[in-house]
């Protein structure tokens, strides 16, 4: 009876320690997973940021150009060129 209890306690002991391993490696997967995510979220945000600037300056030269025109068309005397 006692071998029996000696080889289920070790049975039992080594399939914690298998379950222990097990856990740890699918955390440190999901761990790496999630800096993966965070990377490629950063990038598409470098690249989406990037693009807002880009947009803005283009917004702003257009905004010039109808203020341009703006005040081209609200001249009544005609002395603007």
């Amino acid at each position: 009876m006692r071998g029996v209890a000696v080889v289920t306690g070790g049975l039992l002991l080594i399939g914690g320690a298998v379950l222990v391993a097990v856990a740890d490696q699918q955390r440190t997967d999901a761990l790496a997973e999630a800096r993966a995510a965070v990377v490629e979220v950063q990038e598409t945000l470098d690249a989406t940021r990037s693009a807002n600037y880009a947009l803005a300056e283009r917004l702003t030269a257009l905004r010039a150009e109808i203020a341009r025109q703006d005040a081209q068309l609200s001249d009544a005397t005609g002395f603007l060129p």
